[in-house]
């Protein structure tokens, strides 16, 4: 009985794509075309260009170039002269590694040289290597493509090897790495063998239903196991989306009156001259947007109109899209004028945006709000004359700069609940294909759920595990993989 729960469990395993499995069938095809080669250290002057091949012919690349020299020890770098294989003619002295497959980044031989990074000598070794035959130019991802197709890579750590390129801020980074270094992908090979185990347990009650050696509580493990995935999976998909504002940037936008230090605090944090600064009230007319990093999170932060009722139906357009976009932000920033909070100006703002919304910030919201009092330079030594009872606030005088500190530190707390904090906790989901999935086998585990039919449960368990395959690129379609590798600069 035992050897047939085992049989089962490897047939359950099988099937249209084994998830735990990296190797692509396109891994044959990649392996015996043509030999690449491409620029992999980004263009333009630079000390060190490091230039890459991988295919078959690598090592007749690396031979035809440092002729008549052997090829240098595996993963050891070695100082070559590479010289033009048509003239002879002196190109360079490099570093040269050879790395033979299947131990290298696209599991083919590969040959790296470290050349001086001046564009006629970089120019120079390119030329000489398309006069290599065999040796093509590389398009762009397919050094990428290939360790994929030979099982260094799964898709999931291929985007996050994507996001480490594209990588800006801190958060990024930190999210982009652990991607890359396999949690996401363990994390769905992990659910891939529970529901691989359910499966074994539902077929193992098909086939041996009516034999008296089959366990007790076969069907009861198995329901046990996929009510723990459910679980699991539900907390994943309920993530207010925080990964895929990491990866693209959380919108944080200021507002408040007209007057209140809006436009100098989006100068100050985006540290360049994005607004004009005016003591005219309603300077400021549009939405005004410009990337920053904030705190180590990535942003789009918005410089606003001010709210009141607009003089002119050019200010009044403005305060429209100045509404229309605190609906969107994920982070409002709320500026008053802390020398002026007995203003009606300011105790509209107050009683309309910062009161309503702070309490659904506190509620559990996916929006949230910042109420910061600027111009605390004007203050009394005694603090804030008599106003209306403020919500939690921080003082700051963009003036003089007092108070950012604290504000920079307040804003890294409220991105990483935004975006999640990317050194703790599970891995995050960071783009919509990883939604879908993870909602599809969700969809199939509640059908499986609801089977009133043995073989329509397992088949429901069979449909959960493809979506989890499809996560990780087991299966996955060439023209999903296409726009995923596209993303790749050419030599990576």
């Amino acid at each position: 009985m035992r050897w047939g729960l085992w049989t089962l469990a490897a047939r359950a395993a099988r099937g249209p794509c084994s998830l735990c499995t990296r190797q692509s069938s396109a891994a044959q095809a990649l392996g015996s075309g043509a030999t690449i080669f491409a620029l992999s250290s980004g263009q333009g002057r630079c000390g060190i260009a490091v230039i890459r091949t991988s295919g078959p012919s690598s090592s007749h690349a690396l031979r035809s170039l440092t002729a008549p020299r052997d090829l240098p020890p595996a993963r050891s770098a070695r100082l070559r002269l590479l010289s033009d294989p048509r003239s002879g003619e002196p190109l360079d002295r490099a570093l040269v590694l050879w790395f033979p497959g299947p131990h290298s980044f696209t599991g083919e031989d590969c040959v790296e040289l470290h050349v001086h990074g001046g564009p006629a000598v970089v120019s120079g070794v390119l030329q000489a290597l398309g006069s290599v035959p065999g040796l093509r130019p590389a398009e762009a991802g397919e050094f990428t493509r290939r360790a994929f197709a030979h099982g260094k890579l799964n898709l999931t750590e291929v985007e996050g090897l994507a996001d480490l390129i594209h990588a800006e801020t801190e958060a990024q980074r930190r999210q982009a790495l652990r991607q890359l270094d396999g949690e996401l992908g363990q994390l769905c090979c992990d659910w891939a063998e529970t529901l691989t185990k359910a499966l074994a347990h539902v077929e193992a009650y098909i086939d041996f239903g009516e034999d008296d050696n089959l366990e007790e509580g076969v069907l009861e493990q198995a329901d046990s196991k996929v009510r723990a995935l459910e679980v699991a999976l539900d907390t994943h998909l309920r993530d207010a989306r925080r990964g895929q504002r990491l990866r693209s940037g959380a919108h944080v936008v200021v507002t408040g009156p007209p007057n209140a230090g809006k436009s100098s605090l989006v100068n100050l944090l985006s540290r360049k001259p994005v607004s004009i600064v005016s003591p005219e009230p309603g300077t400021t007319r549009d939405v005004l947007e410009t990337p920053v990093d904030l705190a180590g999170f990535p942003a789009l932060l918005s410089d606003t109109a001010g709210l009141r009722d607009g003089v002119g139906p050019v200010e009044q357009e403005g305060v429209r899209r100045a509404r229309e976009r605190l609906e969107q932000a994920d982070l409002i920033v709320a500026v008053l004028d802390a020398s002026d909070l007995a203003s009606p100006s300011s105790r509209n703002f107050l009683d309309t945006v910062v009161v309503p919304r702070g309490g659904q910030s506190s509620g559990g919201s996916t929006q949230r709000l910042l109420l910061v009092l600027n111009k605390s330079d004007l203050l009394p030594p005694q603090g804030p004359g008599p106003c209306p009872a403020l919500p939690p606030h921080l003082l700051l005088s963009c003036l003089t700069g007092e108070g950012l500190d604290g504000l920079l530190e307040t804003l890294k707390t409220e991105l990483a609940a935004v975006c999640g904090d990317p050194s703790t906790g599970p891995p995050l989901l960071t783009r919509a294909r990883h939604r879908h999935h993870l909602q599809g086998c969700l969809d199939a585990l509640s059908h499986y759920k609801g089977a009133e039919d043995l073989a329509l449960a397992a088949e429901a368990l069979r449909v959960a595990r493809r979506h989890l395959a499809h996560l990780a690129g087991g299966g996955g379609t060439e023209e999903i993989l296409d726009v995923i590798f596209r993303d790749f600069c050419v030599g990576k």
